[in-house]
């Protein structure tokens, strides 16, 4: 007699379980597939905010401070450990997209308040040209609305031609805001993790339009080497 109740509750916890995983699976994709979507989700959500933007003078620059710049190193191992944080990098690619990816260096003690440069490496092992996009995240979260980086190959399609490779500069700063925020300032380790996905199903017209991905990081390896500040830009709410 008491059958008929319980199967009706089960049946529906059984439908809102399904009914969250589908919204959560949508909200993933928009985040993965498009930067615009991305973008209003972390205004609606909370999870991120509007972008702010600085620039700051580009000390990674070919020749940038003459002497300042050849001990740049030495100075950065005499900095109080304070005023340092180690950054270390990750990178991932998605089932089903086979392109080697990883960073060239697995961590770097960054000063705050200055930018410091690293490389990632991608190359395409197929026989095909592939498009794919790369979305990043940043841990701790808290630590997230201090830490800076250049415009460069997430969130936007790139394409690798069968069997090239890139090397793509990224430059990062971390605002020493972080040291005065109670709930920061005992950070003293962040992990910069990117994820490439594979873009399926495009037209002929979109792989053409895809950023192609060496080109575009040579030209940003240009720039960044001659000009005298670098731009970055932070997309995470300050609470």
């Amino acid at each position: 007699m008491n059958d008929q109740p319980e199967n009706q509750t089960r049946k529906g916890k059984r439908r809102t379980l399904i009914a969250m995983g589908c919204a959560f699976a949508v909200m993933v994709t928009l985040v993965v597939y498009s930067p615009t979507l991305y973008r209003m989700f972390c205004a609606v959500t909370g999870v991120g905010g509007a972008v702010r933007q600085i620039s700051v003078p580009n000390k990674t620059a070919s020749g940038a401070g003459g002497a300042e710049g050849a001990n740049a190193q030495a100075s950065a191992l005499a900095s109080a450990e304070s005023d340092m944080v180690e950054v270390y990098f990750d990178a991932n690619v998605a089932k089903g997209l086979p392109w080697e990816f990883y960073p060239e260096e697995r961590m770097v003690k960054a000063k705050l308040g200055e930018p410091a440069k690293v490389y990632y490496y991608a190359k395409n092992n197929s026989n095909e040209t592939i498009v794919a996009r790369a979305v990043f995240n940043v841990t701790p979260y808290k630590s997230a609305q201090y830490f800076f980086k250049i415009e460069c190959f997430c969130f936007t399609n790139e394409k690798l031609a069968p069997g090239e490779s890139a090397r793509m500069p990224l430059v990062l700063y971390i605002d020493d805001q972080i040291r005065k925020d109670p709930n920061t300032a005992e950070v003293k380790d962040i992990t910069l993790s990117y994820t490439f996905y594979r873009q399926s199903d495009l037209t002929d017209q979109e792989i053409a339009e895809a950023r192609e991905l060496k080109a575009g990081s040579d030209q940003k390896e240009a720039e960044l080497s001659h000009s005298e500040n670098v731009d970055l830009e932070n997309d995470v709410r300050r609470h």
